[in-house]
């Protein structure tokens, strides 16, 4: 599925991403291979993770690619739709819980 609304990835733009920025770009290729590597967390609970991250941050690459790259590290399709759901309570959470602020606001309006 392609969605034409997104640039693709492409070859031409790694390599032009590197020719700008070359320690930038291998100090991030660097970052990324040492935080999805095998250690305290398995490679498949690290990609999922990673695509209930994607979902809260609303990036469609990061979501394709870790989505892909959860299912080659063997997660299933419900495990990913439940990180998801997480992801998805924890964005309305953060809004419920904010809205502490609008209350003590709306108390110091009513009171002043």
């Amino acid at each position: 599925m392609t969605d034409i609304h997104l640039p693709r990835a492409t070859p031409a733009h790694a390599k032009r991403r590197h020719a700008l920025a070359p320690q930038a770009d291998d100090a991030f290729r660097a970052f990324s291979k040492t935080v999805f590597a095998e250690g305290a967390l398995d490679v498949r609970t690290k990609q999922i993770i990673a695509v209930a991250v994607a979902h809260v941050t609303q990036c469609p690459w990061c979501i394709e690619g870790h989505v892909k790259a959860a299912r080659r590290a063997g997660a299933t399709q419900e495990q990913i739709m439940e990180a998801i759901w997480v992801a998805a309570e924890m964005r309305a959470g953060a809004a419920f819980a904010h809205s502490v602020k609008t209350l003590d606001l709306m108390e110091d309006e009513a009171s002043g």
